[in-house]
């Protein structure tokens, strides 16, 4: 299967390369908004507020002591880890795989983080300047395109 980017992957963008690639996925059999694609991320991150308003519990986070250095430098403790499916694109052309997430207390604007090397496990090749996720499916090549809106 070949994933190709071209002008029509660029229809319907008002500011081209200005804004970050943001996208909304199943996660854990709930529709998850503004989540950051990260390229430069090597693990998921999964923000506490959005983990409590999906219905989870802190009893149900896997203890975790590894700790998150942001571009800043500064240290940031992970609560726990969590186990989730993430569901990718829509019938007939989706995708669902089994990810962990590091949930982490602190503000952001993001709902959820996902890094690079989660990213890849649905050999996703995200394209920055067209704002598009494009991946491999059973029933063919699936385009996630972004949600320019929340980013």
């Amino acid at each position: 299967m070949t994933l190709k980017f071209g002008s029509l992957n660029l229809e319907g963008l008002k500011f081209l390369q200005d804004n970050p690639l943001v996208i909304t996925l199943i996660i854990g059999n709930c529709l998850v908004k503004k989540i950051l694609v990260d390229n430069g991320a090597s693990m998921n991150i999964m923000f506490h507020e959005t983990f409590l308003r999906m219905g989870y519990t802190d009893s149900q986070l896997t203890p975790s002591d590894a700790p998150i250095y942001g571009f800043n430098g500064v240290e940031c403790l992970v609560e726990g880890a969590i186990q989730l499916p993430v569901t990718i694109g829509k019938e007939p052309k989706e995708a669902t795989q089994m990810l962990n997430f590091q949930v982490v207390k602190i503000a952001s604007t993001y709902n959820i983080i996902m890094g690079r090397i989660r990213i890849h496990t649905f050999k996703v090749v995200p394209s920055t300047y067209h704002m598009v996720l494009k991946f491999p499916t059973k029933n063919g090549v699936r385009k996630e395109k972004r949600d320019q809106k929340m980013a």
